[in-house]
């Protein structure tokens, strides 16, 4: 990509030696004399570095700076002074310029500037595409009224400093909702901390989130601060905080209610500012009344609930799950695209999807990468992915009336056994006991229609 550089600077001499150094480099140049003629050049040329010379007639620099600023506020601006001082520079600096170059002009210098600062704007839109690309992959996707109203309570919550207790299946996106609480917060971008504390054995859960001294323990070779720590300022998620032991409990409900954590073996507390979002999947008062979870700490985390809806439970939704699903993995995974049939996702919308939305990413993914042919088809999903009958029976009782539930059943169960049979209906028909003519009718009647990637 060609780089652009507006040179603005009253001195004939040195638009010019800046000229012929840029173009040198390969960079595409454009010459003004004045600020207001580098305002009007700006929108058009659309520069990604601008050198611009702080004493001129007229307009001056940092005036000129002020302006192109005011008209993009993300102009990479280097100025340039024949009688710089520190008060310039930091006035400039104050304004928004990126560097500060003093005259008479050094040509390594200049190259040098020029180099980091188009180094900057290439890091700058990598970060943009990384979190365009972290913001895409932790989205809630869904149309369905219940994930209308967890957004609802999500847009409500996420600018106050509420503690958020999130309730849901295993699968269901429970993580989603913390982090697009925190992406939503006026902590957003501070540290957004996770900790699994299913995944963690009960010995080390307090060192984990709270951190250690050298030599506290067997194993502690080094100073370590907690989850607590890291999460400073920002937002900490205790995930599956149902399994958490009694001892950490005791310890997270002292930080939530002082706001201090002290390390393993150290004699003094840190204080932290910290979020505190938690998630299960038991059912809290079940374990409270086993007495293996503190009421008190329940209270505390427990101040705005949001329950997370199974994927049952939103059916309408899994279409768009599914073109979700595959661009990301297509993206992500380097795989080539593959068309879904309408059958086939119909086929995943029969399910019920016990591991709820998780389970059917993994569905997705194992459909691209392990589907024949440039289509994903009823007769593939029957074969990789599979599903009880219950998950059929499920979505067929949508059908409103005896009749209409009789007549899905039926044409879903011949599309089945066509499919087994690699639509050979001689040999369907003769499987099923059923005439061959009979056979045809039904499947002129139910409008049945093989894949076009299935063989003749």
């Amino acid at each position: 990509m060609s780089r652009r550089v507006l040179v603005v600077d009253d001195e004939k001499g040195v638009r010019e030696a800046l000229r012929q150094l840029l173009e040198y480099e390969g960079v595409e140049v454009r010459t003004v004399a004045s600020g207001a003629e580098a305002i009007g050049v700006y929108a058009e040329f659309l520069p990604h570095l601008v050198l611009l010379d702080v004493k001129m007639a007229g307009l001056d620099g940092l005036e000129t700076l002020a302006r192109l600023r005011e008209q993009d506020p993300h102009a990479h601006v280097v100025m340039i002074s024949g009688h710089g001082t520190i008060q310039t520079a930091v006035e400039a600096t104050q304004r928004g310029a990126y560097d500060f170059l003093e005259k008479p002009l050094d040509t390594d210098r200049i190259l040098l500037t020029l180099r980091r600062t188009f180094a900057h704007m290439d890091l700058s839109a990598e970060h943009e595409r990384l979190k365009s690309s972290l913001d895409e992959q932790h989205a809630i996707v869904g149309k369905a009224p219940a994930i209308r109203e967890l957004l609802q309570r999500i847009d409500k919550v996420a600018p106050t400093a509420a503690r958020v207790l999130i309730l849901g299946e295993n699968g269901s996106g429970k993580e989603l909702v913390a982090r697009a609480i925190h992406q939503a917060s006026p902590r957003a971008s501070r540290p957004f901390v996770e900790v699994n504390c299913a995944a963690i054995p009960g010995e080390l859960i307090e060192s984990e989130l709270f951190g250690h001294m050298k030599g506290s323990f067997t194993g502690a070779v080094a100073d370590r601060p907690g989850k607590f720590e890291q999460a400073d300022s920002g937002t900490l998620f205790l995930d599956e905080v149902g399994d958490m032991s009694l001892a950490a409990q005791a310890k997270v409900l002292r930080a939530l209610q002082d706001g201090v954590v002290t390390r393993i073996g150290a004699t003094k507390s840190v204080k932290v500012d910290v979020r505190v979002i938690a998630a299960t999947n038991k059912a809290i008062e079940g374990e409270i009344a086993a007495g293996r979870f503190r009421e008190d700490l329940y209270y505390r985390l427990n101040v705005v609930p949001i329950t997370v809806p199974p994927l049952r439970q939103r059916r309408d939704d899994i279409p768009l799950l599914v073109e979700h699903f595959m661009a990301q993995v297509v993206n992500e995974g380097g795989l080539a695209p593959k068309r879904m049939t309408p059958e086939a996702v119909a086929a995943l919308a029969a399910r019920d999807w016990p591991g709820n939305v998780r389970e059917l990413q993994n569905a997705v993914e194992r459909l691209l990468i392990l589907a024949p042919g440039s289509q994903i088809t009823a007769a593939d999903v029957a074969g990789l992915v599979g599903g009880p009958p219950e998950a059929a029976l499920g979505a067929l009782i949508g059908a409103g009336t005896f009749e209409g539930f009789k007549q899905d059943a039926e044409r879903a169960f011949l599309a089945a056994k066509l499919a087994e049979n690699d639509w050979n209906v001689s040999e369907t028909a003769r499987k099923l006991d059923m005439p061959r003519s009979n056979l045809y009718k039904k499947i002129e009647k139910y409008g049945l229609q093989r894949d076009s990637n299935q063989r003749a």
